[in-house]
């Protein structure tokens, strides 16, 4: 590999949305979640190594739900030392409201992420295979 080739860890990847078989390409039609509509959009391969990104038309739902139930957990980590929860006042009501729109917001982030994780789990990274089409 030369020096000037750069290829990002399993994390740079993730995080940045790489291909998980070279982690160069780019796995998303938008690299930005706006516009909404178009922000779950996956390339049908990868521009750098021909990787298939499509396994199939539900890929990462799973993932999504884990995603939500570690942002509720994380929302009580700061929300029961700073407010305070009981059983009787309403604070466990507002934490379920704080935490359902802070779910909310970050929804397409999470939508995103959930399929880069399904894809990581099952595309190894080989980064000298380059797949013909």
């Amino acid at each position: 590999m030369c020096a000037t080739d750069k290829t990002p860890s399993l994390i740079g990847g993730m995080v940045m949305m790489k291909c998980p078989n070279c982690r160069k390409g780019d796995m998303f039609v938008n690299k930005s979640v706006f516009p909404l509509g178009k922000s779950l959009l996956l390339n049908e391969k990868c521009a750098v190594c021909g990787q298939k990104m499509v396994h199939e038309t539900n890929n990462g739902p799973g993932i999504n739900y884990a995603l939500t139930v570690i942002v509720f957990f994380l929302n009580i980590l700061w929300y029961w030392p700073i407010f305070g929860l009981s059983w009787f006042d309403n604070s466990l009501y507002y934490y379920m409201a704080v935490s359902t729109v802070v779910v909310t917001l970050i929804q397409p982030w999470t939508m995103r992420y959930s399929r880069v994780l399904y894809l990581y789990m099952y595309v190894p990274y080989q980064s000298n295979r380059h797949l013909e089409a």
